[in-house]
């Protein structure tokens, strides 16, 4: 049995799954502030944020479902399953990635993201993606690669191969959303959320020392984890999977925007021209999508 969701009257579900995924990327971005304001570890970062993301995902679930709710644990079956193991060890592959090979060069390689979707979508649902959506996609790559031209850092073979097993993972997490919209994904997104926060619990060597940094913890998971996974998992189900993936690359340009604000450390002009690449990519594809819609 699918979770319902329902829907505003003037909203279509397409649009409906453009909000959703777009709020999911905002939240995603805001990674970058959240590591930088805390100063723990990064596997003390990942159990709480993976712990508090799953008691947020598990309390969506309990409001909507109230005493059906281990029903829908029990419904997702092994496309759940699936979709928790490909999230772990995509989380997994991402940290590894980002110790192992330069930020500039996972960055690219992610970036490839909305074309290896499109290919995958294809394959599995022979769902072809828009020509406009492609060439958004085309434009959001050259934005990163702009960005990333301004930094510095080699890259390592075995860093760079873990980065693209991320990027394969990720198509894999969306077009398991778009193929099986009568899943309860959520309940999967909630267990997604809490496996890796639990491998990450023995690795931690620090803890928060104040309220203040409970606090920033407590914010973190409930949007960056919690939040918008339960956004990403039902907003997947409406829209296609290569829209879904390049609507995920708005997380580029609007990770440093965050740090920029919070604690003044100004983006250089590569970044600047090129995140503004990537967002005129994706708003551009939204407008002529709405329209087309429409």
């Amino acid at each position: 049995m699918a979770m319902e969701v329902s829907t505003p009257a003037r909203l279509s579900p397409r649009h409906l799954g453009v909000v959703l995924v777009t709020a999911s990327a905002i939240l995603w971005s805001s990674a970058g502030y959240f590591t930088r304001a805390v100063p723990l570890d990064i596997a003390a970062l990942l159990f709480w944020r993976g712990a508090f993301g799953a008691a947020t995902s598990f309390a969506f679930i309990l409001a909507l479902e109230g005493r059906n709710t281990w029903r829908h644990f029990k419904a997702m079956g092994w496309v759940g399953l699936a979709f928790c193991l490909v999230s772990s060890i995509g989380m997994a592959c991402f940290v590894a990635s980002l110790r192992l090979t330069s930020v500039a060069h996972v960055s690219i390689i992610y970036a490839t993201v909305p074309f290896v979707t499109a290919g995958l979508a294809w394959l599995v649902m022979r769902e072809r993606a828009s020509r406009i959506v492609i060439l958004a996609s085309l434009f959001a790559l050259l934005g990163v690669m702009v960005t990333v031209a301004g930094g510095s850092g080699q890259g390592s073979l075995v860093g760079d191969t873990l980065a693209m097993a991320m990027t394969v993972l990720v198509a894999i997490f969306v077009v398991l959303c778009r193929r099986f919209p009568e899943v309860p994904l959520v309940p999967a997104a909630c267990l997604s959320a809490l496996v890796p926060a639990l491998v990450c619990l023995p690795l931690a060597s620090s803890w928060p020392g104040s309220g203040f940094e409970v606090g920033m913890l407590i914010a973190f998971g409930v949007s960056n984890m919690g939040l918008a996974l339960v956004c990403f998992t039902i907003g997947a189900k409406f829209i296609p999977a290569a829209q879904t993936a390049l609507i995920g690359a708005l997380e580029t340009p609007l990770a440093p925007l965050w740090v920029w604000l919070a604690f003044g450390e100004a983006p250089g002009t590569a970044a600047l021209v090129g995140g503004g690449v990537v967002m005129l990519a994706v708003i551009g594809s939204m407008i002529w999508e709405s329209r087309k819609a429409a």
